[in-house]
């Protein structure tokens, strides 16, 4: 499962949804703002406070910002 760390106010954030929506790649979407323990695993993946937004598959391997190419390298796009 895909899953996409945000903030609303965020746009590239909305960019990697739209991009990854455009792709029919199913995700969830965890807003670190309202979400403690969303942050906290962002936190852990990433060693990073608020860094977004951050697409990861296995909670293992991660893609920071809206990088178009390691996002298809990440999800074999």
């Amino acid at each position: 499962m895909v899953k996409v760390y945000t903030i609303q106010s965020c746009p590239w954030c909305a960019k990697v949804k739209k991009y990854l929506k455009s792709k029919d790649v199913e995700f969830e979407e965890l807003d670190i703002e309202v979400d403690p323990a969303a942050r906290a695993a962002c936190k852990k993946l990433t060693g990073m406070d608020w860094a977004v937004p951050v697409t990861t598959i296995d909670n293992e391997h991660y893609v920071i910002d809206f990088d178009k190419a390691a996002l298809d390298e990440l999800l074999c796009l």
